[in-house]
């Protein structure tokens, strides 16, 4: 799992038709500073999340299992996060 931002939205209205129904959102990996990692990745929305929010996102067979088994699903939005506190060394 890791935190997210969300960028923006997908729409397709061509597509498999396991992934019909659901919201795909572009989101973006945070890192401990809260500045972006990597490139973005289509994510199925599974709590309801909104462009510009912070999320945690899950990936690879249990971003499956959260969402639809047998579905072609890469990442899921699980949780929508109020805050975040980290330590500092």
């Amino acid at each position: 799992m890791f935190l997210a931002k969300v960028r923006g939205t997908v729409v397709s209205t061509s597509k498999d038709e396991r992934l019909v129904g659901f919201k795909l959102l572009v989101v973006m990996r945070l890192g401990i500073n809260g500045e972006y990692i990597g490139l973005p990745q289509v994510a199925v929305d599974t709590v309801g999340a909104g462009v510009g929010e912070t999320v945690i996102v899950t990936g690879g067979s249990s971003a499956r299992v959260s969402s639809r088994p047998d579905s072609p699903i890469d990442s899921t939005i699980v949780g929508i996060v109020d805050a975040v506190e980290i330590e500092q060394e």
